[in-house]
């Protein structure tokens, strides 16, 4: 199989292709304003230097950090309304009520409450009341809100209430685009609510990106399957991220820790991924990065869902160094680094001017600067990592370092005690990333274990729906691995209750072209 894999970051974009397991041409092209004819440029540059015909590739993977960047720069979203299904108990802790006031204001953010929703144990809290969901849409649409988002209270354990309000207005509303909490996040009303509501305001933005995507596969005369990498490191497919773009909120650290892994055959191991911008540090644990725990903060906004856990700091070849202090970033130059560094013909000091001068690299064209104090500011960007790297550590256990993204070269040879190693094509591991990763399913769910169900029983069950939802999505039945399985007794509800989680991967299987 011959694979494309593609990272738009936020200094360069990086494409690969993959024949097999072996990577036989990559490129590396400057990040353009307008993104879509920076990532024209790079896979181009790759397929021609691989000597690939576009009709033999047969799948495209891209890791695009679009969606994230318009939720920090908060731009490009769209007005949400939120419907809650909770009365006549859920409603005391009112939606969005942590949320940073600009970010509301840039979603031009409102809510319903409503009845329905259930208890833990499935029973329902109270019915549907249509013409109180009709009533809400109205109220919203009125309000100016195009995209709308529901959430119930325990819609993981049963999701029909949503369902059924979302076909209710579906029929009432055809033009209105609804996002499911239960589609997104894991138990967690609040978690669970504000990733379905980030979701809605995104969508129109998703679909614009896949369409833009598309026209330049098209463009680049490739006939073949778009995949997006999502936050745990596997594929969705075009439709998906139309529909749930949240799901690619982190894949940019993730395909790098899942490149660096992959090319170095090392799977365990801590990653640190050096970008023009920030330096993003995580574990990987066979092959695939650790995740974080049910809350993450996503611009200072709770969310539940799947995320790795990886520690980002301010610092990149790009970042600006301050002889005043002595300082290095967090502020950086970006993509504008191969005109605006010294050693490219600029006149802005930046930490890559540092890490040549102090003969740590070789880059650019032009003599580095003579800086006074020099070993002051190398010391300064070890001590950044090496903090980060030990913030990342679970255990004192000793373990390679894997150095990746072409900012690396800016690493000491050790850091904090460890050994640094960077593999082959260590400067396009985010792009090798995309192009290996897999399908996966996962559910997560509160399971009620009686008398005619034992634990065993339940954990497979769920375990069968995660493997459904894979091969589902694309996966080779043959090829479908366990990648992560738990299961907590909730002691503190009434009954015999687990919070069982699973996910299951398996390599992509295409139909013949």
């Amino acid at each position: 199989m011959i694979r494309i894999g593609v990272d738009v970051g936020g200094t360069n974009t990086d494409a690969v292709v993959l024949n097999g397991a072996e990577v036989i041409a990559g490129a590396k092209r400057p990040t353009t304003a307008d993104v879509h004819s920076g990532v024209k440029a790079a896979v181009a540059a790759a397929m021609e230097t691989s000597a690939i015909a576009a009709a033999q590739v047969d799948a495209v993977m891209v890791g695009t950090t679009h969606f994230v960047n318009a939720l920090v720069e908060r731009r490009r979203l769209a007005p949400t309304g939120l419907i809650r299904l909770c009365l006549p108990s859920g409603g005391s802790l009112k939606p969005f009520a942590d949320w940073p006031a600009d970010l509301i204001a840039a979603m031009h953010l409102d809510y319903r409450l409503a009845d329905g929703g259930c208890e833990m144990d499935g029973r329902e809290i109270a019915p549907l009341n249509p013409a109180q969901i009709l009533a809400a849409v109205r109220e919203l649409r009125a309000g100016g809100c195009t995209e709308l988002a529901i959430s119930a209270v325990f819609a993981t354990i049963r999701g029909d209430a949503e369902r059924e309000a979302a076909a209710l207005i579906a029929k009432e509303f055809p033009d209105m685009a609804i996002t499911l909490s239960q589609d997104i996040g894991r138990i967690g009303l609040l978690e669970r609510e504000n990733a379905a509501t980030i979701n809605a305001a995104l969508r129109p933005l998703a679909r614009e990106v896949v369409d833009a995507f598309g026209s330049i596969r098209a463009a680049l005369g490739l006939n073949c399957p778009l995949f997006f990498t999502a936050n745990d490191g596997t594929l969705i497919d075009s439709a998906d991220v139309a529909h749930l773009p949240v799901l690619t909120f982190a894949c940019g650290p993730t395909n790098s820790m899942r490149g660096a892994a992959y090319l170095s055959g090392v799977k365990h191991a801590l990653v640190i991924d050096v970008g023009g911008t920030t330096t993003d540090v995580g574990e990987v644990r066979d092959g695939f990065p650790r995740l974080a725990g049910t809350s993450v903060e996503v611009v200072d906004v709770r969310t539940n869902f799947s995320m790795p856990d990886v520690i980002s700091v301010g610092l990149g070849g790009g970042s600006l160094v301050k002889t005043a202090v002595p300082a290095v970033g967090p502020e950086s130059v970006g993509r504008e680094l191969i005109t605006k560094g010294i050693v490219f013909g600029g006149d802005v000091l930046t930490a890559s001017d540092i890490v040549v001068a102090a003969g740590r690299a070789k880059m650019g064209s032009h003599p580095p600067p003579e800086v006074a104090g020099l070993d002051g500011y190398t010391r300064f960007i070890d001590q950044i990592v090496t903090d980060a790297v030990a913030r990342s550590r679970t255990s004192g256990e000793a373990m390679p370092v894997l150095a990746v993204g072409g900012g690396s070269v800016m690493l000491a040879d050790r850091v904090d005690g460890l050994e640094v190693i960077r593999p082959p094509h260590f400067d396009l591991a985010n792009a090798v990333g995309a192009a290996i990763a897999q399908i996966s399913g996962e559910v997560s769910k509160i399971v009620p274990v009686s008398a005619g169900l034992t634990r065993e029983e339940a954990i497979e069950q769920v375990t069968e729906e995660a493997r459904a939802i894979a091969i589902g999505r694309g996966a080779d039945p043959a090829s479908l691995l366990v990648l992560s399985k738990s299961d907590v007794p909730l002691s503190y509800l009434p009954g015999n209750n687990l919070s069982i989680s699973v996910t299951v991967v398996g390599d992509l299987k295409l139909e013949a072209r």
